[in-house]
């Protein structure tokens, strides 16, 4: 679980840092001034950074996991059998919540 849980925090981490960078390219190119971009960065550091670290900053980390696979940041296919059968009933309430959001 710690193993997997280490690589969907990192991708979680990975696409919110991509999702930042691009306002920094929009800083670069003056389509926003400083102000908007440390706005901007303040929203990141308040919102999806805090998210992505309270998912993943807990020694229960079978719900990290499953929210992981259930919202497709890490593929069924890669993670070990038993390790995705221990968690088939947790993905499942997962895919369901995201259906229904």
């Amino acid at each position: 679980i710690r193993e997997w849980a280490g690589v969907a925090h990192d991708r979680d981490l990975r696409h919110a840092l991509n999702e930042l960078r691009a306002q920094f390219d929009r800083w670069d190119r003056g389509e926003i001034d400083s102000f908007e971009l440390n706005h901007l960065v303040h929203k990141y550091h308040d919102g999806a950074s805090r998210e992505i670290w309270k998912r993943y900053a807990t020694t229960h980390l079978s719900p990290a996991v499953a929210s992981a696979v259930a919202a497709g940041v890490l593929r069924r296919d890669e993670l070990p059998a038993d390790l995705l059968q221990h968690l088939a009933g947790l993905i499942d309430l997962y895919q369901h919540e995201f259906s229904a959001s």
